[in-house]
């Protein structure tokens, strides 16, 4: 693969206008040797092969010899070609730029290289203060680490020993050292005088020192000691001036006086008493219980900061090797040598020189294995680097292996009901108004992770961060092979279970159908459920869990904070009506019917009747709660528009199914009238709001400034699809005379919604990945579980 293929695969997806634009280097160099080719014409020899041409050079010897004046002349010749500028002067305004000054612009052809330096210190200027902006971010957050830490040792040190007095004793002496190694985790290394001069004082004395940069050489070392209380002060000396006191941290057990718990995590008790504002109770509680929690937020929140770590650290590298290699290909093209020199200045500069993310990266590591892994190093390290999950072979042949197995069975199922003509009998009409609309549920259900798998295998080839997007654990997130292998595992079942159950006659003898075949259904659905709520560790347990966390936020809003995953799937669940109902089906047809003889009254049944109406609504007013709690949570006014609409689809929902069950006049006028309002609101959402696109005055006419699909047509051709499969619902209010049977003309309706959805979860996701991509927004928000008094009075 080629360096440039191989430079824009491992970019962060989020940060891609901060990494060098190599590929437009590149055109410029191409322009330079287009010019020297037109200038300079390569010379040709007359007549024979190079291989020829070779044997007549003079020989050079067995030994190589090499020139140290000659090496000298080409320094001198680099220095005449170009001076780089290395900015001495810097202050708190400084931005690090620098600039090359291009010395043979005189010479023909010289203004194309004069506009590539320029250009490469444009890009080298943008890369270096990005990262030195993400490094002082990261700095910043381990200063918070390392406060958080201090009071995590603190809290152990009290839930371990609540009664007992500590004094100089091996026991306090072990505690030290903890608090030593916590406290310079996340911190910059020693200055090297201060390490040598550390190793003759007392166990309990610890040394830190502020972080050390090229820019900052103002260093700092830090002494701690234990007194005779048991408590331990630190404090931080200036290196400069050793008798000037920096700043005096308080005793780790003093600390506890100073912080207060975060709120943990929502629940819908904690709702609705911040809601009825009732005082919140924030003192510490010294209990295992408590600790176990305090040391799982953390542990969760050094696991992300190490790969916001290794994500810069990656950054950095790769530019490098961006920078070295733009350089040799100018070198080669401009036959110049001019490489060395504007590498020194890359390597002296901010991202060349900084360690500070490297060591970092040690202390986070050394603090992890000690406090989070119990000293077990492979166990920390597995768990701050989780290897990236590989693609297996065995999915990849049981994924083509049942996909076989379910066209096959469907191809079988439609050769059987043409070749008996199953739909002309009166058991056929029988078999269609009780048995189909069990088995159309996992229709439905395949339908959707087949969108969903194609959804997941676009967002990879386009680069979308779903992962990141949704929220899920790094390593687990599930593929667009697995998704396809279920969902095809899934259709093979149902579809084995049609062609059992697909008899249509009774039992001569006891006029009944067979009791295992008309089970079928039953059991598939219950084993089904069985594989989501199964707790062990297979079957992508992580995953299952997910889904069933944001489902139980789902129907719980508004008493949780919204998040993207529980909105997602709750945008899902409203193009899952039809599969809801099928589920109340299932209550009603097993639960009162006669599955013995296909016989069931459920549109008979008032009761079945109204929670027709109710299953149908539930999915939307759940998103109408959730934006209800973002209008309430945010201010923001959209999300009081986005509830409207939502409102205006339950009332459509309730009129048409109102007409269907009626069909009077007045009921098919209101459905016409709410369902066009619903239709309408909702196609102008999905595609101004929801994809970002029909823009007036964006650099794409009518659509976005950014797009990842290359061709604008894709984006048409989307949304003129969702406008059609809007109005799909005009089938149930016009009632079109076709030759199908009502309830397969219901699910083609479903089907319609379904792919309609999946479309949508496209443009959904690369409309929400751009945004984290303006905002360079690559790093997800973990709860700390302390804060301190100062922090709440600076925040007032």
């Amino acid at each position: 693969m080629k360096f440039g293929k191989e430079f824009a695969s491992q970019m962060v997806p989020e940060w891609q206008e901060a990494y060098m634009d190599y590929e437009y280097l590149k055109i410029i160099l191409k322009d330079i040797q287009s010019f020297k080719q037109r200038t300079k014409p390569p010379v040709t020899p007359r007549s024979g092969s190079k291989r020829r041409m070779a044997i007549y050079r003079s020989f050079s010897g067995l030994m190589k010899r090499y020139n140290s004046v000659r090496s000298h002349a080409e320094g001198d010749v680099e220095d005449q070609v170009i001076r780089v500028a290395n900015p001495e002067q810097r202050d708190d305004n400084w931005e690090g730029r620098y600039q090359t000054h291009f010395l043979m612009s005189s010479e023909e052809g010289g203004e194309y290289e004069l506009v590539y330096f320029r250009r490469l210190d444009d890009e080298f200027n943008k890369v270096n203060i990005f990262y030195r902006d993400k490094v002082e971010e990261v700095m910043k957050e381990a200063n918070m680490l390392n406060k958080q830490m201090d009071a995590l040792i603190a809290f152990r040190i009290k839930v371990e020993n609540p009664t007992e007095l500590f004094d100089g004793s091996a026991e306090m002496a072990r505690l030290a050292s903890d608090v030593a190694s916590s406290a310079s985790a996340v911190t910059a290394s020693t200055p090297s005088s201060a390490r040598d001069s550390s190793s003759s004082r007392r166990m309990a004395v610890i040394e830190e020192a502020e972080p050390s940069t090229p820019e900052n050489s103002d260093d700092s070392s830090e002494d701690t000691n234990v007194n005779d209380t048991g408590t331990i002060n630190r404090t931080v000396m200036s290196e400069t001036n050793p008798n000037k006191m920096k700043a005096n941290r308080p005793a780790p057990l003093e600390i506890l006086s100073r912080v207060k718990i975060n709120s943990r995590l929502e629940s819908p008790i904690s709702t609705i008493k911040r809601f009825l504002k009732v005082p919140k109770n924030k003192e510490l509680n010294f209990k295992k219980e408590e600790l176990r929690k305090i040391e799982e937020l953390l542990k969760r929140a050094f696991i992300e900061f190490y790969q916001k770590l290794r994500l810069l650290k990656s950054y950095s590298f790769l530019n490098l090797l961006a920078f070295s290699k733009i350089m040799k290909k100018y070198d080669k093209i401009a036959s110049r040598s001019v490489s060395r020199a504007y590498l020194n200045m890359v390597d002296n500069s901010y991202l060349g020189s900084s360690d500070v993310v490297t060591r970092l990266m040690e202390r986070v590591e050394a603090t992890f294995i000690k406090h989070f892994s119990n000293s077990n190093r492979s166990k920390g390290i597995k768990t701050l680097r989780p290897k990236p999950k590989k693609e297996r072979h065995r999915v990849t042949f049981s994924m083509g292996f049942f996909a076989g197995c379910t066209v096959a069975l469907l191809v079988a199922l439609i050769l059987i009901i043409r070749a008996r003509n199953i739909l002309e009998h009166e058991e056929g009409a029988q078999y269609m108004e009780s048995m189909f609309p069990l088995y159309s549920l996992f229709g439905f259900i395949v339908l959707h992770m087949v969108m969903y798998a194609a959804d997941i295998y676009f967002w990879r080839r386009y680069r979308v961060n779903y992962p990141f997007i949704f929220g899920f654990k790094q390593g687990t997130e599930l593929g667009y092979r697995e998704v396809f292998l279920f969902s095809a595992s899934l259709g093979t079942l149902a579809l084995g279970s049609v062609l059992l159950n697909l008899d249509m006659e009774m039992d001569p003898k006891t006029k009944e159908y067979k009791a295992f075949t008309e089970l079928l259904p039953l059991g598939l659905l219950t084993l089904l459920v069985i594989i989501i709520f199964f707790p062990f560790n297979i079957m992508y347990r992580s995953s299952r869990y997910f889904l069933l966390r944001c489902a139980f936020h789902c129907v719980c809003a508004p008493l949780y904070k919204v998040t993207l995953g529980d909105f997602f799937l709750a945008d899902q669940l409203t193009s899952q009506v039809q599969a809801i109902r099928s589920l109340e089906f299932y209550v009603c047809y097993y639960g009162w019917g006669d599955y013995r003889h296909r016989i069931n009254t459920c549109k008979a049944n008032n009761v079945y009747n109204t929670f027709f109406f109710i299953v149908a609504v539930i999915p939307y007013w759940c998103r109408f709660l959730q934006c209800v709690r973002r209008l309430y949570e945010e201010k923001d006014r959209m999300q009081g528009y986005n509830g409207l609409k939502y409102f205006s689809t339950i009332v459509a929902v309730i009129m048409r199914t109102a007409y269907n069950l009626d069909k009077g006049k007045g009921w098919w006028v209101m459905a016409w009238v709410t369902s066009a309002i619903a239709a309408i609101s909702g196609t102008y959402w999905d595609i101004v709001v929801d994809w970002g696109l029909l823009q007036r005055r964006s650099r794409n006419r009518w659509l976005r400034d950014k797009l990842l699909i290359p061709h604008k047509s894709v984006y048409f051709a989307a949304m003129i699809l969702n406008v059609l499969l809007r109005f799909a619902w005009l089938q149930t209010v016009l009632n079109f005379k076709l030759s199908l049977h009502r309830q397969a003309l219901i699910a083609i309706v479903a089907s319609l919604e379904i792919i309609r959805r999946g479309i949508w979860n496209f443009f959904r996701l690369e409309n929400e990945h751009l945004n984290n991509v303006g905002k360079y927004r690559a790093f997800k928000s973990v709860p700390l579980p302390f804060y301190y008094d100062e922090d709440e009075e600076k925040d007032e």
